[in-house]
């Protein structure tokens, strides 16, 4: 495979995800860390892509006619996975060899999977087919799949089978996601089928941590399924507003910004 092919690869993987890890480019091209970094580096001279670390997010062709415009509408899904990853790459460094996790439905905890060490022993409880591919390609993670039907929009499966899996589960981290993060009508998730899975891993988790970019707060979805002051940890970005860190302190929630 040519240069021109793999750059045309590593273009259609970005305009997929938004971002995308140097580690998966290697595996999935069969090329050395090296060389990517100079297929990314011609692609950030083109204005093509934004690196971060770990790998690159993708320029919307309206950031690069207008890039003093950096902050449009057309940008904020770039935006918010720079966040994610950073929010991934903090949630996987509190794991501990021999920890029992569970990954929760979405974008976020897909990057959590992502940088899961490599060298450490963990059990990975799942349910989405995004966090199952990162895993189960980690030669020290045992994954727990629950099964179940396929929701295309998510990614996830559910079932009553996946319910009572989960619950005879003891998790010592869950870190569950959100779609909206409300001081008074609680935390939310945006579709309903998503919720009898959330309650019984929230129930079956030690420490419950919650893994949400700073744009959640304030928000309400329909699908409600726990209060916000049932989590023991938040993780979320430095955009978090003053008045949600008071809230967020004043229930004596442990707040990791990044």
């Amino acid at each position: 495979m040519n240069k021109n092919e793999r750059i045309k690869i590593i273009i259609n993987n970005l305009r997929l995800k938004n971002a995308v890890s140097i580690k998966d480019l290697t595996r999935h091209l069969g090329v050395s860390e090296m060389t990517i970094r100079r297929d990314l580096s011609l692609l950030v001279i083109d204005k093509v892509i934004e690196l971060i670390p770990g790998g690159a997010i993708f320029k919307s062709p309206e950031s690069q006619e207008r890039d003093e415009e950096k902050y449009l509408i057309a940008n904020a899904e770039a935006e918010r996975a720079r966040e994610k990853v950073r929010i991934g790459q903090k949630a996987a460094s509190l794991i501990e060899p021999y920890d029992t996790i569970s990954l929760d439905v979405g974008s976020t905890t897909e990057y959590i999977a992502k940088f899961i060490r490599e060298d450490i022993p963990v059990t990975v409880l799942c349910f989405t087919l995004n966090v199952l591919t990162e895993i189960y390609r980690k030669k020290n993670c045992s994954p727990i799949f629950t099964g179940g039907y396929y929701h295309d929009n998510s990614l996830m499966f559910e079932s009553p089978e996946g319910i009572n899996l989960i619950k005879r589960t003891r998790i010592d981290k869950g870190f569950i996601a959100a779609a909206g993060v409300h001081d008074k009508l609680g935390v939310t998730c945006a579709n309903p089928y998503e919720i009898e899975t959330k309650k019984t891993t929230f129930t079956s988790s030690k420490t419950k941590i919650l893994v949400v970019d700073s744009t959640k707060f304030g928000r309400t979805r329909v699908s409600y399924f726990a209060e916000l002051k049932e989590f023991d940890v938040i993780i979320t970005d430095n955009e978090i507003s003053d008045y949600y860190r008071s809230v967020i302190k004043n229930l004596g929630i442990e707040l990791i910004v990044v």
